[in-house]
């Protein structure tokens, strides 16, 4: 049957760049996104079409995607939103449950159905950002579902004791979110500037790094929140 990789958000950016390297590694990919692009649908990619925000479908579309697998090697829970940067008064509730639907809820849901489903699960790796822990001006609901997303596999990982899980902030990559950041005003959010400033890898550099050191993060306790800056500069 070979080995099976499933990725959430293979729509662009690192997402992307993840299935296209499970590939090249010879990982049969389960792909659960919003869109599949066209340059992988020749592939041997697994896809169903989802929206995280959509909460009350992702159970089955998760059920429908994993039917007849036991067992799968890596998770990637990679689909996330940046949702309105700008200061907390400004952003409402609304905006907020959005992201956090997204970028929390939805990997509990996906989580849960592995559970419920009796799928055996290798390793979890949440992508998490150094948002999480610096909470810097202007970063608001997704600094927060970051941090969530953190506590969240933590805890799966006290109860999931045959599957290791970390949360990985994957430093600076060039994706679309990160250009929306960088488009900001730096002097009212000072870590624009910085970010503006600091070196940065492409979706395809990360990606090929992320599975590199699948066998270090694999030395971290499971539930650990890893930079891996921390690892490689």
């Amino acid at each position: 049957m070979g080995e099976y990789v499933f990725i959430t958000g293979i729509g662009s950016g690192l997402g992307k760049a993840l299935a296209e390297e499970s590939l090249k590694r010879g990982y049969r990919v389960l792909a659960l996104s919003r869109r599949l692009p066209e340059d992988l649908k020749s592939k041997d990619i697994t896809f169903k079409y989802c929206d995280l925000s959509e909460i009350e479908r992702i159970g089955t579309r998760v059920k429908e995607l994993i039917e007849g697998v036991e067992h799968i090697n890596l998770v990637i829970l990679n689909a996330g939103v940046l949702g309105q940067f700008g200061d907390m008064y400004d952003i409402s509730l609304r905006k907020f449950k959005e992201v956090m639907d997204i970028n929390v809820w939805a990997n509990k849901v996906i989580i849960d159905t592995f559970i419920e489903n009796k799928v055996k699960v290798e390793m979890i790796i949440g992508i998490s950002s150094g948002a999480s822990i610096n909470c810097n001006r202007g970063w608001n609901a997704y600094a927060m579902s970051k941090a969530s997303l953190n506590c969240l596999l933590k805890l799966y990982a006290r109860e999931m004791e045959h599957t290791h899980i970390i949360s990985l902030a994957p430093g600076l990559v060039m994706t679309p979110m990160l250009e929306e950041v960088m488009r900001q005003d730096e002097v009212k959010y000072p870590s624009v500037k910085r970010i503006k400033e600091s070196p940065k890898r492409s979706p395809e550099e990360t990606a090929r790094l992320i599975f590199d050191l699948i066998p270090r993060l694999k030395e971290f306790e499971s539930g650990s929140y890893v930079d891996i800056r921390d690892i490689v500069g």
